[in-house]
């Protein structure tokens, strides 16, 4: 392959993954949905939280007992690569590779945020732990209503009373600056990536009107896809955004 051919391969696949169809009407449609595309999104929760909580007890591992090291980066790649050649309708192979990717991936990522960013294995932890949390919720609120705005509010009420008890807790006994500093960060960390989660369940009931999905892969794909669509989120709702948009139609 000539080298301008794979930079066209490369320009397209950027492309593509930053495309995204939906639009601000989209994003903010509210409204009940129906019971099979209610069972989509369950099932992608339900997948995900899976994933989160084999990464919570692997991060944690680590934490307290060191697990973790070339083994847990070499076990996540290769179950990885597996799943990336698993045929889809082995969905019992596909799944409990993706959970050995995910604990092995919880066991290691600390290794790598030490490094990168000085990132004590505590705060990792603590945003797995959170997160799970969190979906946890979401997946609750999946089961006893179909109404959207219900679902999402479920969430956005343990974002405030996470950052209540978090602000109860270092008022009362933590007086360390680093320390304050440490969980403040943690706990924004995930109030912001459930905000995006919320416009994350927006694509998916978006593209669910359209055809089924996978939802193993949409549950593995969350974090992959973090950074195309909060682009195009702030693309199309802010103002700025909407008159890039209106220049390039």
């Amino acid at each position: 392959m000539k080298f301008s051919e794979l930079k066209l391969h490369a320009m397209n696949a950027v492309k593509s993954y930053f495309n995204r169809n939906w639009g601000r009407e989209d994003l903010m449609k509210s409204g009940k949905v129906n019971q099979e595309t209610l069972d989509i999104l369950n099932a992608v929760y339900f997948t995900f939280f899976n994933v989160m909580f084999c990464s919570t007890i692997g991060s944690y591992l680590h934490l307290f007992w060191e697990v973790g090291g070339l083994f847990t980066v070499l076990c996540s790649a290769a179950s990885l690569l597996w799943f990336y050649f698993t045929p889809p309708w082995r969905l019992n192979q596909r799944r409990s590779l993706l959970m050995i990717y995910a604990f092995s991936f919880g066991a290691s990522v600390g290794l790598l945020t030490k490094y990168l960013f000085e990132m004590h294995q505590n705060f990792v932890a603590s945003f797995f732990a959170g997160t799970t949390v969190g979906i946890a919720i979401f997946m609750f609120q999946v089961t006893i209503t179909r109404e959207r705005s219900h679902i999402y509010h479920g969430g956005l009420l343990y974002c405030c009373l996470v950052m209540l008890a978090v602000l109860l807790v270092i008022g009362c006994f933590i007086r360390d600056s680093y320390t304050v500093q440490a969980i403040l960060k943690g706990t924004a960390a995930v109030i912001l990536f459930l905000g995006y989660f919320v416009v994350y369940s927006q694509e998916i009931l978006y593209d669910v009107s359209f055809g089924d999905i996978d939802f193993i892969n949409r549950a593995l794909t969350v974090f992959f896809n973090l950074p195309a669509i909060v682009l195009h989120a702030a693309r199309v709702c802010l103002p700025f955004g909407a008159k890039v948009d209106q220049n390039a139609d």
